[in-house]
């Protein structure tokens, strides 16, 4: 696994986990998901993803390209 498919993986993860508590528990969750939809416009822009950060300190490579 590359950092680039962490990064999916997780949020994917957490997308999938706060619409199932928006369904079940309460609707609120949905909160999560507009902001992991906020914070992956902001870092498009700016590069900056603390995902990325944790998944290059556990050790997965990363393609070339991206830093």
């Amino acid at each position: 696994m590359t950092v680039e498919r962490g990064i999916m993986l997780v949020v994917g993860v957490l997308v999938l986990a706060s619409v199932l508590l928006a369904v079940y528990v309460n609707i609120n969750w949905l909160w999560l998901t507009g902001i992991l939809g906020a914070h992956l416009i902001v870092a498009s822009f700016t590069g900056f993803c603390p995902v990325v950060m944790i998944l290059k300190k556990i050790g997965l490579p990363q393609k070339a390209g991206f830093s």
